[in-house]
């Protein structure tokens, strides 16, 4: 534990305590979740009107064929969640469960982001989670750069109809793609940016937090930051 700011010892020992709390969510300790007070509304229009858009933009994907990914896939993974989510997750592709099964995180790595979600004070059904491409690299490689090119558009799509009031990319491919940067991840981490106006967030890959947990602690002060933004 750091030394405590005499000049403002509450405050210090909360922000210590939020982040031993969380450090134990995260590493697997179960905790109840603080879960958002406010009332599932019924789909009203909005939310139909959103639901619509994005159906739309599903049948214009189709069974894509613009990149050669589409050799590989077993389903297009193209997202899931709330239609008025108050942050949206954006990784970088497909793994293998998530292939087999045609929905985002739900592997090893879908379980952190889980907790990560819990810790916000929100479930995975209140937030929406997508990718940059929306069929499995082979051997989860990177996306190639063309790959990327071919997919994007219908991510930037996705995110023009959600409209969600903060974005949290994860890892370095969703990050430099949303930014249009090639500056790695633990450069663009720890700051807010903008993309069209909303505020980004980027952080660590929950797949490399798990292959590399002493960067957890980064990751849940990337998370403290973001949740400024769902106050």
């Amino acid at each position: 534990m750091r030394e405590i700011d005499s000049r403002n010892p509450e405050k210090e020992i909360l922000v210590e305590l939020y982040y031993h709390l969380l450090r134990l969510y995260m590493d697997g300790v179960e905790m109840i979740p603080k879960v958002s007070s406010e009332p599932t509304s019924e789909p009203g229009s909005q939310v139909k009107e959103v639901m619509e858009r994005l159906a739309e933009v599903r049948n214009r994907l189709g069974e894509c064929q613009r990149c050669r990914l589409y050799r590989h896939r077993t389903n297009i993974v193209f997202g899931a969640g709330s239609p008025t989510p108050p942050v949206v997750f954006v990784g970088e592709g497909p793994g293998a469960e998530e292939d087999r099964e045609g929905l985002p995180f739900v592997g090893k790595a879908g379980k952190l982001l889980d907790k990560m979600i819990y810790s916000l004070g929100l479930k995975r059904d209140q937030v929406y989670i997508c990718n940059v491409v929306k069929c499995r690299p082979p051997g989860n490689r990177n996306p190639q750069a063309d790959e990327i090119a071919s997919c994007a558009p219908f991510l930037i799509q996705q995110l023009d109809i959600l409209k969600p009031r903060v974005i949290c990319t994860l890892g370095a491919c969703a990050s430099q793609t949303l930014l249009n940067s090639r500056s790695p991840i633990s450069r663009l981490r720890g700051k807010v940016h903008y993309w069209r106006g909303i505020p980004l967030i980027a952080t660590f890959h929950p797949a490399y937090l798990l292959r590399n947990p002493s960067q957890k602690r980064a990751a849940w002060q990337d998370l403290l930051l973001l949740q400024k933004y769902l106050r």
